[in-house]
């Protein structure tokens, strides 16, 4: 691998060369679990009856399709933690404090700011916006700290 060697107004930073056993697998797999777990809670629990008026879903019926998104929704989960956790290496963060920081970081640039777009352009309700935002908030938080802390 090559390394990447930025100037800032004087000085060199050398040592942003990540390898694979930088990474711990076993808590992006458990970042992406709390992230599955979480939005199942989440949707189906927490917020259930706004989602489903918000969305158009009836209480009781199983949406078509719930398997496959419930499939790509842990996937997603681990690619998100796998990015996740370039972040957090990149950054340095090994405590709890610095893991929530990077979290709500990307929370803030890579999913409010084109979640509150998307809401704007569909004529979306901001009740909605608020729940997945929420959801997501929580979701990269948490993950960020497990990221940082178990490495």
């Amino acid at each position: 691998m090559s390394r990447i060697s930025i100037d800032h107004g004087g000085y060199t930073v050398n040592h942003f060369h990540l390898q694979l056993q930088q990474f711990n697998f076993w808590a992006m797999l458990v970042a992406a679990l709390i992230q599955w777990v979480l939005g199942a809670f989440w949707y189906s629990l927490f917020f259930a009856k706004p989602w489903m008026a918000l969305t158009g879903h009836t209480p009781g019926e199983r949406p078509k399709g719930a398997v496959v998104a419930m499939v790509s929704s842990f996937i997603g989960g681990l690619i998100l933690s796998f990015i996740l956790a370039h972040m957090v290496i990149w950054r340095e963060a090994e405590t709890w404090r610095r893991g929530a920081f990077i979290g709500g970081i990307c929370w803030l640039g890579f999913i409010v700011v084109p979640l509150f777009s998307e809401m704007l352009y569909e004529k979306r309700p901001f009740k909605l916006f608020a729940i997945n935002a929420g959801y997501w908030m929580v979701a990269l938080i948490s993950s960020g700290i497990v990221l940082a802390v178990w490495r």
